[in-house]
């Protein structure tokens, strides 16, 4: 039986994106279901049924026969273990991989909350927060100096081949088209192979074909 991976609505959920897109990079068989965050019914009702699928009540949620993992890091390392590609074969290389994804992980709060993934949104420039001005700038500063250092052999991170690091920065990538926010000429060239990878392209069709809406992440 292949691996089931839940996941929320495609056009909002980034915690979502990054573990579809590491499992499909790496070659594994698996289903998506979707689960519609912010649908009609969402709250108390829908959260019986985000439980039954989901210990924490959080998607993306993979099942691999009766294991469930709960945590998009978690499904990305055993993806990992499935397909070892999906993180760089030199150690030096593949510890700055592991710490990118980290970082990405557990930080950058201000650009979470003030520029909300939205794939299929256009907005306007707008004024940033100094915490999130901060917070593009390190971004803009990781990405070019990994891509200095060991992307040289292709268009990723790390090279020829996208990684669990470029997966968990694709939803940046993202956010920075919708909130047409200025990037640095390098910085906005990795951006691009981000955007038409073809992976990422076949989920953001199918968030762009999807029913659902959620005003408070539309109007933001």
């Amino acid at each position: 039986m292949k691996p089931v991976l839940y996941v929320g609505n495609r056009n909002y959920s980034s915690w979502s994106l990054r573990p579809w897109l590491v499992l499909t990079w790496g070659g594994i068989a698996f289903e998506t279901r979707v689960v519609a965050l912010g649908g009609a019914g969402y709250g108390k009702r829908q959260m019986e049924s985000v439980l039954a699928i989901s210990p924490s009540g959080t998607v993306p949620a993979l099942h691999v026969g009766d294991e469930v993992v709960s945590d998009s890091l978690a499904i990305s390392e055993w993806a990992a273990e499935q397909a070892p590609g999906l993180w760089p074969s030199d150690p030096t290389a593949r510890l700055h991989a592991r710490a990118a994804t980290c970082e990405m992980h557990s930080g950058f709060p201000a650009l979470r909350a003030n520029l909300p993934c939205n794939i299929r949104r256009r907005a306007a420039p707008r004024e940033l927060s100094e915490d999130t001005r901060r917070e593009v700038a390190r971004v803009e500063a990781l990405w070019t100096s990994l891509r200095a250092r060991f992307g040289e052999q292709g268009p990723y991170l790390f090279g020829s081949a996208p990684t669990i690091a470029d997966a968990f920065y694709t939803p940046v990538a993202t956010r920075f088209r919708t909130y047409s926010v200025a990037l640095s000429e390098e910085a906005q060239r990795y951006a691009d192979t981000l955007l038409s990878n073809p992976a990422f392209r076949a989920w953001e069709a199918e968030g762009n074909a999807e029913p659902w809406a959620m005003d408070a992440w539309d109007d933001a």
